[in-house]
């Protein structure tokens, strides 16, 4: 099996990772300082959060995040977990623009969300010159076949705060529109992005978009854009692959999946020069920030996960160039031919980002998400009887 094994010992857990034989110390959690702010001091790694919920975004700022990611299932979350305070506030919105539809008010929720947590974050944006301190808002799911749209509601979104940082998908139509937003002006955080390949793609586009502001003459500035790899969407389709073509791997080896597409993506990016950063997030287990420390790129776990890894007091080494244990690696490639698509550079066209099965998987969801938020708005201002 290649899991790690856990060794009880007197005052600490040492973890045999299959990774080369490494061993990393988990100490006890009481009286600790926050092993995530220790990364954070230690490594050109940045820690962001998951979710625009103010209250764990104020909390995560207090472990060392310096950025926040969002997505409509997390606002969607973030929304309900505070129906108290949205609730007369989606009232209002109603009574203040009865042409809005649910959708619009919904959205305007997200918005005023999102400057909320955009405003927190401001200290580390000013401190870092605009590469960290971005709020993450996500362009609307149902305009994902539309460029153009995307790009004007990235430009809305843009103009909403200094420090937000526009989320549009790694798709064929997503690639158009991230480079024009980029010209436009706007930051971006790529997301429905599984693979190297959407990566890369992604960060030539965020290139053109640059290049052609310079040629312009536009004055040059920190866009702090970053390219996201869902690492755990990309572990959860491989699990869903293999189930389903009948192919029998060790478990444990799909755990690596999207850790492996990570340390390559960043590979890459550090050895083309591009001026985005690869993004970890959509964590299913700690190695999505274990096994990235040392990079200069951004891990956003959810608060949730960001509590674990400091309950169990797992210190990070730096660890983002040790390549991922050859055996694994070999399985993935050999008998997962879906994982090696995942894995080169070349795996795959934009067309084929398209119907790859995390991008369907995750634009299904997050369109649900925009349904759900719908229905909250709906019962709110039409309550079943």
């Amino acid at each position: 099996m290649f899991g790690c094994q856990y060794l009880a010992g007197c005052e600490t857990l040492t973890s045999e990772c299959p990774n080369k034989g490494v061993k990393m110390t988990m100490t006890h959690r009481a009286g600790q300082t926050s092993v995530l702010a220790d990364a954070a001091r230690r490594f050109p790694t940045v820690l962001w959060n998951d979710s625009a919920d103010p209250d764990e975004l104020t909390r995560s700022i207090e472990f060392g995040a310096v950025g926040a990611t969002c997505n409509p299932v997390i606002a969607l979350a973030a929304v309900t977990a505070h129906l108290d305070r949205w609730r007369p506030r989606i009232v209002e919105l109603a009574a203040q623009h009865p042409e809005f539809t649910e959708s619009q008010i919904g959205w305007r929720v997200v918005e005023e969300l999102s400057v909320e947590a955009a405003a927190l974050l401001l200290p580390a944006f000013r401190a870092s010159g605009g590469r960290n301190g971005r709020l993450s808002v996500q362009t609307d799911p149902r305009l994902h076949r539309d460029a153009n749209a995307l790009v004007e509601q990235a430009v809305h979104f843009s103009g909403l705060a200094e420090n937000i940082i526009v989320k549009i998908p790694a798709t064929s139509v997503g690639l158009k529109a991230i480079e024009e937003a980029t010209y436009r002006g706007v930051s971006i955080n790529v997301t429905v992005s599984f693979t190297v390949a959407q990566a890369v793609a992604a960060a030539e586009a965020i290139e053109r978009g640059l290049d052609r502001r310079a040629a312009e003459g536009e004055p040059e500035r920190e866009f702090g854009s970053v390219v996201t790899i869902m690492g755990g969407r990309l572990d959860d389709w491989m699990k869903a692959y293999v189930q389903r073509e009948r192919i029998l791997v060790d478990p444990g080896v799909l755990e690596w999946a999207g850790v492996a597409a990570l340390k390559k993506a960043h590979q890459v990016f550090r050895d083309r020069g591009y001026r985005s950063r690869v993004l970890s997030a959509a964590f299913r287990n700690y190695l999505q920030w274990s096994e990235l420390q040392g990079g200069d790129l951004v891990v956003s776990p959810p608060f949730d996960w960001q509590l674990r890894i400091q309950e169990n007091g797992i210190v990070a080494d730096d660890r983002i160039d040790v390549p991922v244990d050859e055996r694994i690696l070999r399985v993935l490639l050999d008998k997962v031919p879906e994982f090696r698509r995942a894995y080169d550079v070349d795996g795959m066209t934009p067309a084929e980002f398209d119907i790859f099965g995390a991008t369907v998987r995750t634009l299904r969801q997050f369109l649900e998400a925009d349904e759900q938020l719908d229905r909250v708005v709906r019962d709110i201002l039409i309550p079943a009887i």
